[in-house]
């Protein structure tokens, strides 16, 4: 499914960020570090930081409303799963994927961005938040994965069931079973209303399709561990700007205990809650999370 109406046209950019062992020569780029990205609008930059297995196509709501008020709107399709184009040579621990955001930021040379994360996306958005957080000028989080939650309970033995080489193979391909997809372990704890048919579709079918894309999602769910959330979380204290928590009221897997012990530890953040919704706030209550993110862009708009 094309999400270009909504997202605006698509780009492919090369970003820097080698293996984790270090082998590529500095200064350059490696082969398979090609993201693709949807760009709409013109003002100030907002970048969006997806979660696991969706894909850009999770704001096709929410980008709309924000170009109509002014804002620019970047939508990649980061390496989690449900991307195009594969990246085997790419660092994809969650550091390393939080390396991938700042490099993007940095390539397209993109300033006091409002960067915003959702699900396992706001994790890597905490660790860009206390990794790089120079180009930022504000942050989003709806319901996330932190601290100790990295994953949650309900998706954490993904990670264990990823170290055991072809595993992904048979997961991926058992989501073709339509009736599976309102079941707690996919998405029915994470969006309150059934996402439509052909935009799973677009979420599911590249790991079933291609085995690199099945090779980077194992690479990230093997390399997930609580540890980065808690380091990132030590820093929260020196991260001094503005944090919105709109987070739904109503999550199971991200309950609002979450957000406001991210409240207490961020010198600068306010919740607003969201209700009848869960996970995926941009799926069930995308207009009102559309107004937040606007007021609250405004509200810290740079000087």
């Amino acid at each position: 499914m094309s999400f270009s109406a909504a997202l605006g046209p698509a780009h492919d950019i090369e970003l820097p960020g080698g293996t984790p062992s270090g082998t590529t020569p500095s200064g350059t780029t490696p082969p398979g570090t090609t993201l693709r990205y949807h760009d709409r609008g013109d003002g100030p930059p907002v970048v969006f930081v997806h979660g696991l297995l969706v894909n850009s196509g999770l704001w096709r709501h929410v980008v709309p409303g924000l170009v109509d008020a002014g804002l620019r709107c970047l939508t990649p399709d980061w390496p989690l799963g449900s991307h195009s184009l594969p990246m085997p040579n790419a660092d994809l621990t969650p550091p390393g994927v939080a390396d991938l955001v700042a490099s993007f930021l940095d390539r397209l040379d993109l300033h006091d961005v409002t960067l915003v994360g959702n699900d396992t996306g706001g994790a890597i958005t905490q660790l860009v938040m206390t990794r790089h957080p120079e180009r930022i000028g504000r942050v989003v989080l709806t319901p996330s994965d932190c601290y100790e939650n990295f994953l949650p309970p309900l998706f954490r033995p993904l990670s264990v069931v990823a170290k055991v080489p072809g595993s992904m193979r048979p997961i991926t391909a058992a989501l073709r079973v339509r009736a599976l997809h309102r079941l707690p372990f996919t998405f029915g704890w994470v969006s309150k209303r059934p996402v439509p048919a052909d935009v799973v579709d677009s979420y599911l079918l590249p790991s079933r399709r291609s085995g690199a894309i099945r090779a980077d999602l194992r690479r990230f769910l093997a390399g997930i561990h609580r540890r980065y959330t808690l380091e990132a979380a030590e820093k929260f204290g020196e991260f001094d700007k503005p944090v919105l928590l709109a987070w739904a009221d109503e999550d199971r897997v991200f309950p609002l205990r979450y957000a406001e012990r991210l409240a207490r530890d961020l010198p600068h953040a306010t919740i607003r809650t969201i209700s009848d919704s869960y996970v995926f706030v941009p799926e069930d209550q995308p207009e009102l999370l559309t107004e937040m993110i606007v007021a609250f862009t405004r509200r810290h708009a740079a000087p």
